[in-house]
């Protein structure tokens, strides 16, 4: 595993030695800049912001909790595939009480925060989502936040 961190660095490296960065991201002169970004990203989209929160397992106690290794898993087969441009993973604490329960869960939280164009695709592509970590893990729900969000690049 280090070996292989190990390369994949090295690789990165020198690549990143082998070809400059596009003269379009990075400016020498700031009063020749624009908030035009990234022109494959259009400002003039109707843009989502959705969060996704997970419950890894419990604070107290180990079992049923999820490993990393077994979170990354589920970002590298579920997510990144349906979002291959990019999304951000937050670590949270959570509380969870079901109804009639006298005490609260209290339970290890990811949230995953998707900035995407509000389109059909990748509606499906979210519930598509929350549906594959209800089948691995058994959990009844996926909470899914989605509001209207101003985004520029």
């Amino acid at each position: 595993m280090h070996q292989r961190f190990l390369i994949a660095a090295l690789f990165l490296a020198i690549a990143g030695c082998a070809s400059p960065p596009p003269a379009s991201v990075h400016t020498k002169d700031p009063a020749g800049s624009t908030l035009q970004g990234d022109a494959t990203r259009p400002a003039q989209a109707q843009w989502v912001r959705t969060e996704l929160y997970f419950s890894v397992g419990p604070l107290e106690g180990k079992e049923g909790v999820i490993s990393p290794a077994r979170w990354r898993e589920f970002l590298d087969r579920e997510v990144t595939p349906r979002f291959p441009d990019g999304f951000s993973v937050l670590d949270a604490y959570g509380q969870w009480r079901d109804h009639g329960a006298s005490e609260p869960e209290r339970l290890g939280t990811k949230v995953i925060v998707i900035l995407h164009e509000d389109n059909a695709g990748h509606g499906k592509d979210i519930e598509a989502i929350r549906l594959a970590w209800k089948r691995i893990t058994g959990d009844l729900s996926v909470l899914r936040l989605s509001q209207p969000a101003q985004v520029s690049f």
